[in-house]
């Protein structure tokens, strides 16, 4: 059967249609709701929960603009809300702004995460009356169900509390705690460190017969020798990042500016690609536009291709 809303006031009475459908056995026929059952029903009842949550925040609305309404009018409010008052659809502005803020790793990071929710959702959008407790502890079950590790759990927890967050501020959605009961902390993971004796082996690896194998393997090393640059900003070191003898860049992932002597093991690694790059404003032959969107696209294809030649590196090492 279908479910739909019934409105009642001052003797009339509106009825909105929904495209819900659920099987008899869902149906608490008694009370008039869904059963709070497993999987999809449980889902759905939420929905209908948030539908119900919108429909009473729209009468106290009207109410409170202490003039006579219409049924006909909560009716109306209801099936046009304002574009930003739904969840995903205000999560999609933000990452429109992340973009064009050039803010591409974040923007990318909210993406995953409007994917995830909405395969949560059923493709369905909500309101924000409808993102409450039950809802974000659902969905929290629900990415466990599927094998989704703690950690990354949090991540996604995290990114859907700053949209929150930003939606209160804007007054879009009520102040509340909706994320009281879910993990959104960080696990530390178990420390790798690679012994410098491999570090040797590595660096004496003759790479003669692969010019992609000895790249990363030369990236690897200069990250290795500037205690550890992320690859991103390898890939955006520039030139004129290289002066004085020293390396100065801004980590993109922080903004935090980073100071690094320029050893001799560092300028022969980036000696060794100066022709390749003559052409480019960046040390490292990765990234040949500084447009940023493209930039960010090809840096995305480089640590792709850079991951999978470790794998390989490490095969040569045993």
């Amino acid at each position: 059967g279908s479910i739909y809303y019934q409105v009642t006031h001052d003797r009339q009475v509106r009825r909105i249609a929904t495209s819900i459908r659920i099987v008899p056995a869902w149906w608490d026929a008694d009370a008039g709701h869904i059963l709070p059952l497993p999987g999809e029903a449980s889902v759905i009842r939420l929905r209908v929960e948030g539908d119900l949550a919108q429909l009473l925040r729209i009468v106290r609305d009207l109410t409170l603009e202490g003039r006579p309404y219409t049924a006909g009018e909560v009716v109306d409010r209801f099936r046009t809300p304002h574009r930003d008052t739904t969840v995903l659809a205000f999560l999609r502005r933000q990452i429109t702004r992340l973009t064009s803020e050039g803010r591409l790793g974040t923007a990318r990071n909210y993406a995953r995460t409007l994917s995830s929710f909405s395969d949560f959702l059923g493709g369905a959008d909500i309101p924000f009356a409808a993102f409450t407790e039950p809802l974000v502890e659902e969905y929290n079950a629900y990415l466990v169900r599927r094998g989704v590790v703690r950690n990354t759990v949090s991540f996604y927890m995290r990114i859907l509390r700053a949209v929150y967050n930003r939606a209160v501020r804007q007054r879009l959605a009520e102040p509340g705690c909706p994320f009281c009961n879910v993990y959104t902390g960080i696990d530390r993971t178990r420390k790798r460190a690679v012994e410098e004796r491999l570090i040797v082996r590595l660096r004496n690896l003759d790479l003669s017969g692969s010019a992609a194998l000895a790249l990363a393997r030369d990236l690897f090393i200069f990250s290795y020798c500037t205690r550890g640059m992320a690859f991103v900003d390898m890939a955006f070191l520039r030139k004129r990042d290289l002066a004085g003898g020293e390396i100065r860049y801004v980590r993109r992932k922080t903004g935090q500016q980073m100071t690094v002597h320029l050893e001799a093991c560092m300028r022969e690694i980036v000696w060794r690609y100066e022709r390749r790059t003559r052409n480019t404003p960046y040390v490292f032959p990765l990234l040949t536009t500084e447009e940023p969107g493209r930039a960010y696209a090809q840096y995305q294809v480089a640590l792709n291709y850079y991951n999978r030649l470790l794998k390989r590196l490490s095969l040569l090492l045993g």
